[in-house]
């Protein structure tokens, strides 16, 4: 049932409404994700500023790419390319594209209906400005609690379940030990509340991101003649004659859009709640910032993975469609005998660090949803780190399902609402793009001339 389930809404209705909603979105803004490509550049060299007690631009785009960069960034690209061939890569680079402009959208709106803590940091998400912005408490509510349930149980299972499958089968460390290993560390970060998880991220993130793509930069270093060769494969794969008589390039377009879709999170409703951290000038400045994250997730990270795979003999011998192993594969074919442990300790970071992220996503929500007291937060907590021990314990394909079927019902909770709001984000980047023309390098946010928006003042009046 689950299989079913998945098959229509995950794998069909949602990479449809999230790429139809990319196209629209892209045809509104007139590209905005290409126009404003280099600029996004800029707003990330201003991003590092911020007041005592509240948090950069920058970091919440470490604490974005914490969850956008996670094991399927290594395991589902290359199942995708095994399964779907080389052109599937070109329509992930397709859908990351078109997930650039949604992610702004999303982002954009999320700091634009942000709220102030009591300590002076802010919180937002799609569960705040579906209720004010939409003026729909129980759908903003819904989806709250739907992210909990995703995010808070069953993405930190699977993910701790990757990670020490992952300890496992590299270093011959028992599932028991990397399982108190990772209640230990992540009860270190996790109870020391959202400073402590930015911190973190703050750390682990460019180390993995940078150190995965030097592995990759090193094979294209090492294989630079066949650049060409790989690059013709890639297009005529994605609309080659040939495939499309095998039926090729269909497998290509689903195979690739998925793993585009579900690597980046554009439109699922679940980068916009670490974007809303951000204390920045413009709401449109954190949304660029954002679309230049699902850049540097799928457009990056991602075709590194399938540069290791394409580059390889590995690609053309294997008969199997275990991401890992191929991967592990292709990179022992380039590295020598580090290959192997290399990826392991890549995917173990990538996953421990969308555990972080995870945890994140659901506190931030239970405090919308009025359950942000200590003793609440703390019995969460503990609950958590309970079923992170638990996820490294168990065969979690079950698990993984619901997980698939929970975020598309995330998915169409949240594309309802940019739908309905689309316009306010339009009328931001309008603002925006017109004190740049204006002469303006920073553009500020006026709160008056958003009167008519329920927004909180306190959150723009410090900016």
């Amino acid at each position: 049932m689950l299989d079913t389930l998945n098959e229509l809404l995950a794998n069909r209705l949602l990479v449809v409404a999230v790429v139809g909603m990319g196209l629209i979105f892209t045809v509104r803004s007139r590209a905005m994700q290409i126009r404003h490509f280099f600029g996004m550049f800029a707003v990330l060299r201003r991003s590092f500023h911020h007041d005592a007690g509240r948090f950069s631009a920058y970091q919440a785009l470490t604490m974005s790419l914490a969850g956008r960069v996670g094991s399927g960034n290594i395991a589902g690209v290359a199942f995708a390319v095994a399964v779907g061939g080389p052109g599937a890569v070109f329509w992930m680079w397709v859908v990351g594209i078109l997930g650039m402009v949604t992610s702004y959208f999303e982002c954009s709106l999320a700091q634009l209906f942000k709220v102030t803590n009591s300590d002076g940091s802010y919180r937002g998400g799609p569960a705040f400005y579906i209720e004010r912005g939409l003026g729909r408490r129980w759908l903003a509510l819904l989806f709250s609690g739907l992210l909990v349930l995703h995010a808070g149980f069953l993405m930190n299972a699977f993910q701790s379940f990757t990670t020490a499958s992952s300890l496992q089968d590299a270093f011959g460390i028992s599932t028991s030990q990397s399982g108190v290993i990772m209640v230990v560390v992540l009860g270190f970060i996790v109870f020391g509340g959202i400073r402590r998880i930015v911190t973190a991220a703050d750390v682990l993130v460019p180390f993995m991101v940078l150190g995965y793509l030097a592995a990759a930069i090193f094979v294209i270093a090492t294989h630079i003649e066949d650049v060409p060769r790989v690059i013709t494969m890639i297009v005529t794969h994605a609309f080659g004659i040939e495939q499309v008589l095998g039926g090729g390039v269909g497998a290509a377009i689903v195979n690739g859009a998925k793993r585009g879709l579900f690597s980046n999170e554009a439109g699922l409703g679940t980068a916009p709640n670490v974007a809303a951290i951000a204390q920045t000038r413009h709401p449109a400045a954190q949304g660029m910032l954002q679309a230049l994250s699902v850049f540097i997730d799928t457009l990056i990270v991602c075709t590194a993975t399938a540069v290791i795979v394409l580059f390889s003999e590995a690609y053309t011998q294997s008969t199997s469609a275990n991401g890992v192993l191929l991967t592990q594969t292709a990179l022992t074919e380039h590295l020598g005998p580090w290959g192997g442990p290399f990826i392991s300790i890549a995917i173990v970071l990538f996953a421990f660090t969308s555990v972080m992220y995870s945890y994140y996503l659901a506190e931030n929500c239970l405090m919308h949803m009025g359950l942000g007291g200590r003793a609440p937060i703390a019995a969460f907590r503990v609950l958590s780190l309970a079923v992170v021990y638990w996820g490294t314990q168990q065969d979690l394909s079950t698990i993984f399902r619901m997980a698939d079927l929970m975020m598309a019902c995330l998915a169409g909770v949240n594309l309802y609402a940019l739908a309905s709001l689309s316009g306010l984000g339009l009328r931001l980047l309008r603002d925006y793009e017109q004190q740049l023309r204006e002469g303006r390098t920073e553009p500020e946010l006026d709160p008056a001339a958003y009167a008519d928006v329920n927004l909180d003042h306190d959150a723009w009046r410090g900016r």
